[in-house]
């Protein structure tokens, strides 16, 4: 069975910039290694924004400019820039990247669904929540799972919520 690992959003503003956190800091080197002795395709999710950020909804709501395109928070953090490089990256302007969803629903077809994913990275709660249950949506038939300890979310209470929901969606949670 072939296998994708999709690595959400470990850039430098998730980690140690604006909206980092020590939780974020603390996942990296389990990170590190997953993604370095991962037998499968390894794809990246870059959150990306622009100059018009806090004009949008999310913006509004979030109101810490973050992940503009280009800027040095927006890079995948140094400790998996090496792994990154010449890989698929899904540059999405939201949480969830649909892109990402048919991208792997094409791959499952491709494979006669004979095809697993794993989701790692941040933040939990929000964005490998999105992708996770975007996934399991457009490919119902194929097992999704999230690695809890190579995930950090906004908080550890919001993470934890984060894997109960993925949990009762059918994302299996390790």
């Amino acid at each position: 069975m072939d296998k994708i690992l999709v690595v959400v959003d470990m850039q430098k503003d998730f980690v140690t910039g604006s909206l980092g956190s020590a939780e974020a800091q603390a996942i990296v080197p389990a990170v590190v290694e997953k993604v370095k002795n991962f037998e499968g395709t390894v794809v990246f999710t870059r959150d990306t924004h622009h100059e018009n950020y806090m004009e949008t909804q999310e913006g509004r709501n979030l109101p810490v400019p973050h992940c503009y395109e280009g800027t040095d928070g927006w890079q995948i953090i140094p400790e998996l820039a090496e792994f990154a490089e010449g890989k698929k990256i899904f540059d999405k302007p939201t949480f969830g990247s649909t892109e990402l969803a048919e991208y792997i629903k094409a791959e499952a077809e491709k494979k006669n669904g004979e095809l697993e994913v794993e989701l790692i990275g941040v933040c939990t709660d929000i964005c490998v929540v999105s992708n996770a249950l975007l996934i399991k949506a457009l490919s119902r038939e194929i097992p999704v799972s999230v690695d809890s300890k190579c995930c950090a979310g906004v908080t550890p209470a919001s993470h934890d919520a984060a894997l109960v929901t993925m949990k009762s969606c059918q994302v299996q949670v390790a």
